[in-house]
């Protein structure tokens, strides 16, 4: 097997501008080899503009050339001359731009000498099979997909076209993985949920004979673990992007093109709809649904159902935003009214002190 070096060939900014969708502002013949940070580019680089606090930052950068937002090309002609491509939205341009850029050495087609390989395995066109995998005995690689160095694919797992498995992926057995997926360093498809019953004074393990289901251009971060069902499937759909550290129960259902932002949590048999957005550290209890488009706000606990699509949760329990923000403002004036009532209880007791002081005179007038 040889490997590919992986160098990047410059590219000119007619062609940065061809492929993704720019115009050209100056010499279209200029050419770069990367994309930097304005303070941290080079004479090889094309500098990022696409956020207005990074406009003064730009006649100090070293950058060859500019990819800028549309809304922000009048004021950087203001203070820089230098050739740039105007885009209308800089973060989808990038796309096209660093797949051509992307100096990540190539995987070789082939096995490699060390990986093994069990009976009855099927692998498709074009697949790489790095150093020291194991594929297990029934296991299937569809055509272009890219298996790393130390991975495991257990028994009867099936994975799709055109996917990557980075080293130290391990994919229990009977999973099914779809087109196009991206499973990182560490992560974990298909091991046993968290299922016991107690018996007797001792837990006592509940067979997980179910599978994990991922759909096509899923990507699951670095050390992620997506349990298997218990007698269903747990299932991720398609276009779900899940980051680093983040654990999905049994029976879970995951409905498409969400995002989980690392930390989160999801126990078993919960339910969430399509386009739900998990920020950081979220956890939620089991056996829950959560509708359509929820977004949901870093460190936020979901304890109970989400019934209406495109709600915003934040807080512990999880509140919606408006109910969750005036929430927090009544908390913020807390210690000044506990002042406040400290001063009005000290007002109530000299005032029935003083109260008690009349009945006294007027019991005993002679006690003047």
């Amino acid at each position: 097997m040889t490997q590919d070096t992986g160098q990047q060939t410059p590219l000119t900014l007619d062609e940065i501008a061809e492929w993704s969708g720019g115009r050209v502002r100056g010499d279209g013949s200029t050419s770069v080899e990367r994309v930097r940070p304005l303070d941290r580019a080079d004479s090889g680089s094309l500098g990022l503009v696409a956020d207005a606090r990074y406009v003064e930052a730009v006649p100090a950068s070293g950058a060859a050339a500019l990819l800028v937002a549309a809304d922000l090309e009048e004021r950087v002609a203001g203070v820089d001359g230098r050739p740039r491509v105007v885009v209308d939205d800089p973060r989808s341009a990038m796309i096209p731009i660093l797949r051509r850029l992307d100096p990540t050495p190539r995987h070789p087609t082939g096995v490699h000498p060390t990986a093994v390989i069990e009976k009855g395995v099927q692998l498709g066109e074009g697949v790489s099979i790095g150093p020291r995998a194991v594929l297990a005995e029934g296991s299937s690689i569809a055509r272009g997909t890219r298996v790393g160095a130390h991975c495991v694919v257990g028994r009867r797992a099936r994975i799709g076209e055109d996917g990557y498995l980075h080293p130290h992926v391990v994919v229990y057995a009977e999973s099914i993985i779809g087109d196009r997926v991206i499973l990182h360093a560490g992560a974990c498809i298909g091991s046993d949920g968290f299922g016991y019953a107690f018996e007797a004074g001792r837990y006592v393990k509940i067979p997980q004979v179910g599978r994990a289901v991922l759909g096509d251009d899923v990507e699951i971060g670095a050390h992620s673990c997506i349990d298997r069902g218990s007698i269903g499937d747990t299932e991720i759909g398609d276009g779900v992007k899940i980051d680093n550290l983040v654990h999905i129960g049994h029976n879970a259902r995951i409905g498409e093109h969400g995002a989980f932002a690392a930390l989160n949590g999801v126990a078993g048999s919960t339910v969430i709809g399509s386009h739900a957005r998990f920020a950081g550290q979220v956890g939620v209890v089991g056996h829950i649904e959560i509708a359509d488009r929820t977004s949901i706000a870093s460190a936020t606990k979901v304890l109970q159902s989400v019934e209406e699509p495109g709600t915003t949760l934040m807080g512990f329990p999880a509140r919606e935003q408006r109910e969750a923000a005036k929430v927090w403002a009544a908390e913020k004036r807390l210690p000044d009214l506990l002042r406040r009532m400290r001063a009005l209880e000290r007002r109530l007791e000299a005032l029935e002190g003083s109260d008690e002081d009349d009945d006294a005179r007027e019991a005993y007038p002679d006690s003047r």
